[in-house]
Parts: C-alpha cells; sequence; structure tokens
C-alpha cells in the first residue's frame, strides 16, 4: 500500500530549484505588495502596514499548506477529485447568495466565512486542474461534448460574477490539458473560433467590457475615463526606463494608477527598478513554468503529468495575461500576477498547487 507522506529519502531527487524560486518570489511578492499599497492603505485603513500584514498572513499559510501539500503524497488527491469539483461548483453559486456572497467593485466574487474571505474562482482554477487530470488518466472517446458541459458549466458561472478574466483563464487551462491528453488536432479547429466568438460576444454585450474593449483598440480615447488605468500604467513603466527611480520612489503609487497592488503591480516594478528588474521577475516567472514543464516530461504516471501540466499553464496563462495587459497586448482583464499581486485566495491556493507539483517531482 502506498504510503501517504512520501519517503524522506526523495527529497534529494526533487525538484528543489522550483520550490525555492516560488518561495522568493512570493517573497519579494511581499515587499512589492507594502511598497505599492502604502498610499491606499492610510487613505482607507489609516495603516500604511494593513494590505502587507494581511498578504503576510496568507503568505505564511500558503507556505505551510505548500510543504504540507508537498509532503503528501500525489495521489492520494485524485479521489478527491470530484467531490472538491461539486464543492467549487456550489461555492461559486453561493456567491449570489445576499449577506453570504460579498458584493464590492460591481462585482460578486468573494465568500465571507467572517474569519476569511474564499474567492471561489481562484480555487475553480485548482478543482480543474485536479479534475481534468484524473479524467484525462484514461483514454476515452467521443468525450468533446462532455468536456465542453463542464467548462460551459464551470466557466459560465465564473462569467456571471462577472470575471471574464479569470474566465479566459479557465479556459486556458482547460484547453491546454485536453489536448495534452491527446485530443485530435482538428478539435483545435472547432474549439478556437468558438471559444474567440464567445470572448468578443461577452465584451460586447457588457458595457464594461465592451469599454474595456476600445480602450485596447484606441488607448487616447476617454484618458479620465476607461482609458485612464492604462494611461497610468504606461506612464509608470515609461518613467522607470532602464533601471527604475529607485526601490520605494514610484510616484504611481500615490492614488495616480488604480489597483496598484493588484492587477497594476508590474507597473510599479517596472517604474521603482526599471525593466531590468521586470525582466529578472519575468525571468523567475518563466523560470518556474519551465521547472513545472519539466517534471510533467518526468512525471511517473498519466495524472501527475496532467496535474504539473496544469498548474504550469495556470501559471503561464496568468503571466501572459498579466504581462501582455500591461505593455497594451491584450485588453486589461483584471489577473493578478502570480505570487506577487495582492490576494489571499490566489496566494494559498497557487502555493498548494504548486506543493503538490514539487510532490511530483519527488517521486
Amino acid at each position: 500500500m502506498r504510503s501517504l507522506f512520501s519517503n524522506k529519502k526523495k527529497w534529494h531527487g526533487s525538484d528543489r530549484w522550483l520550490l525555492f524560486a516560488t518561495v522568493f518570489l512570493s517573497i519579494f511578492g511581499l515587499l512589492m505588495v507594502y511598497d505599492s499599497s502604502v498610499a491606499i492603505a492610510m487613505r482607507d485603513f489609516a495603516n500604511q502596514y494593513y494590505f502587507v500584514r494581511e498578504q503576510a498572513k496568507w503568505l505564511v499559510v500558503g507556505i505551510v499548506a505548500c510543504f504540507f501539500f508537498s509532503r503528501v503524497d500525489y495521489h492520494v488527491w485524485q479521489k478527491f477529485a470530484l467531490p472538491l469539483l461539486f464543492v467549487t461548483i456550489a461555492l461559486l453559486l453561493a456567491v449570489f447568495i445576499p449577506n453570504f456572497g460579498v458584493h464590492a467593485l460591481g462585482a460578486r466574487r468573494w465568500l465571507n466565512f467572517g474569519f476569511f474571505v474564499l474567492q471561489p474562482a481562484e480555487l475553480a482554477k485548482f478543482s480543474l486542474v485536479l479534475y481534468l487530470s484524473a479524467w484525462f488518466c484514461n483514454p476515452e472517446k467521443r468525450r468533446l461534448a462532455s468536456f465542453l458541459l463542464l467548462i460551459a458549466m464551470v466557466v459560465g458561472l465564473v462569467v456571471a460574477e462577472p470575471d471574464l478574466g479569470t474566465s479566459i483563464v479557465l479556459v486556458g487551462i482547460a484547453v491546454v490539458l485536453y489536448f495534452a491528453s491527446g485530443a485530435p488536432i482538428r478539435h483545435f479547429a472547432l474549439l478556437f473560433p468558438v471559444v474567440f466568438a464567445a470572448i468578443v460576444l461577452l465584451a460586447f454585450i457588457s458595457p464594461y467590457r465592451l469599454r474595456r474593449l476600445t480602450t485596447f483598440v484606441n488607448p487616447q480615447s476617454d484618458p479620465l475615463g476607461a482609458s485612464y488605468q492604462i494611461r497610468q500604467v504606461l506612464l509608470a513603466l515609461g518613467s522607470g526606463g532602464m533601471f527604475g527611480v529607485g526601490l520605494g520612489k514610484s510616484r504611481q503609487k500615490y492614488e495616480y494608477l488604480p489597483e496598484a497592488n493588484t492587477d497594476s503591480i508590474l507597473a510599479i516594478i517596472g517604474e521603482e527598478i526599471g525593466f531590468a528588474g521586470a525582466l529578472v521577475v519575468i525571468s523567475i516567472l518563466l523560470f518556474i513554468v519551465w521547472r513545472g514543464f519539466r517534471i510533467a516530461r518526468r512525471a511517473p504516471d498519466a495524472f501527475g503529468r496532467f496535474f504539473a501540466i496544469g498548474v504550469s499553464s495556470w501559471i503561464a496563462i496568468q503571466t501572459i495575461l498579466n504581462l501582455g495587459s500591461m505593455v497594451v497586448l491584450v485588453p486589461l482583464t483584471g489577473v493578478p500576477l502570480p505570487f506577487i499581486s495582492y490576494g489571499g485566495s490566489g496566494l494559498i491556493i497557487l502555493l498548494s498547487a504548486v506543493g503538490i507539483v514539487f510532490n511530483i517531482s519527488r517521486q
């Protein structure tokens, strides 16, 4: 019988570079959360340490979770794939319950449990990776319809919050795993136009998303409205130059740049440590993604391979969307930068997922 906890001797064969890079980037993210949130923390809470204090709590929980998941044999989680998916769907529905779901910034994306606030859409990323990894372990013909039904159900609930950025991440993860499972390429020819048309339709039926799309096409339109955030992002990146204005010396963080500690945190990084510093951060993220795919290639079984591919794709897609929106290659989607942006649910869940990938490398 397989032991619940992995043998200690396997530590020496594990991918410690993945773990070190993840922890380093998370600690750097803690520094940048403090740096980027000083002004808004004083404005909203009269305490410049409010956001970094909250992020530090979540980081400690995330690192403990990462260590725990790295020690538990990853095969154990395969049996929880379906129950966790049901729980996630229930939580995604629960955000619409009055006084339980938190309504903020025009959306219902959070659940208030009293002692903590959960964003179910972040859990949906983990649940989808876990379920698809377990499902795709067994070869199966004609599962495209079932796959599309599952994705429509999960993504539809996230879109209804509304959260188009997370929806795109979920679809991206699912499509990558679907084709990694050996699906025929002709299915891609069918899926791509359907997904693209759905995204465009969602953008056009929502006035807020339509303004974001218009801003992307013409960043000079509505400079004090829909275009304001991206213009401030470009000002921050441009003023940083090659080596930045100096750590802690950002001007945009003083309430000029919206979402400075979440979606737009890369702009503060670029302003303070310049293109060179931002390139180092991006390189570490790419290194983590590469190590994840490397672990997938060496995984001892299909479940481990799919799970490592799913988590690596998750980090890669989210990074690409965040970076692309900062340099106006894609419209602003509100997707946070992995391990760095402020947010408890995303950080804890992603660190837990990395812990499982680390355990796969130990096998």
